[in-house]
């Protein structure tokens, strides 16, 4: 074998590996996905001011849906962490080094932020005093441990919240357009391992 050859297979990723994530992956991957969107959608804006000035939360169908769909990103992602630790294999597409660490970062970044979301809201809803209304006539008015603690006056984490939510937006636009540069472009199959079905064209 040529020294360029040994050069070519050590720049990429060729692990042998399944060509699919396993299907519950597949699912808490989507809804995941459709959840974050949804709710980022029916984001209120101005949320603190609205609470200020007097509005009840459980009157305002966006903020019930955002708050409740906010608790299901939680759930998922708690989930999915702890089924990381037994699943099936994953799938190992072959790229480039430099691509394969790209996506590691991507990752990680999207990971944090889904822990980091609802965490700040939390934050963001006990040192203001404002209630958690979720679906259903659920209703958690206040939060002392959250009300009392140092860390909720280190921030304004209406802000913060605010900030985090444009940044996962931003950085799954990113993470969809290059699993589509991988499908429209180079022609592998990182796309088709997320998919439900294989024979995408």
């Amino acid at each position: 074998m040529s020294h360029n050859s040994c050069n070519f297979h050590g720049d990429l990723m060729t692990q042998p590996s399944t060509s699919h994530y396993d299907a519950l992956s597949r699912l808490f991957h989507w809804l995941t996905a459709i959840a974050v969107t949804i709710a980022f959608i029916l984001g209120p804006e101005g949320f603190g001011r609205l609470m200020r000035q007097g509005i009840d939360p459980s009157t305002r169908s966006d903020i019930v849906w955002h708050e409740s769909l906010g608790i299901l990103v939680l759930v998922l992602t708690l989930l999915r962490l702890l089924w990381i630790l037994r699943r099936p294999a994953r799938p190992q597409i072959p790229m480039a080094a430099w691509m394969h660490w790209t996506a590691k970062l991507m990752h990680a970044a999207l990971w944090m932020l889904l822990l980091a979301l609802p965490v700040t809201a939390f934050l963001a809803l006990g040192s203001e005093a404002h209630p958690l209304t979720l679906l259903g006539g659920v209703r958690l008015d206040e939060m002392p441990l959250i009300a009392n603690a140092v860390i909720a006056k280190m921030a304004d984490w209406g802000d913060v919240h605010q900030f985090l939510g444009d940044a996962i937006i931003w950085l799954a636009g990113l993470h969809a357009a290059a699993a589509i540069y991988h499908h429209m472009v180079l022609k592998d199959d990182v796309l088709r391992t997320m998919l439900p079905y294989k024979n995408l064209p």
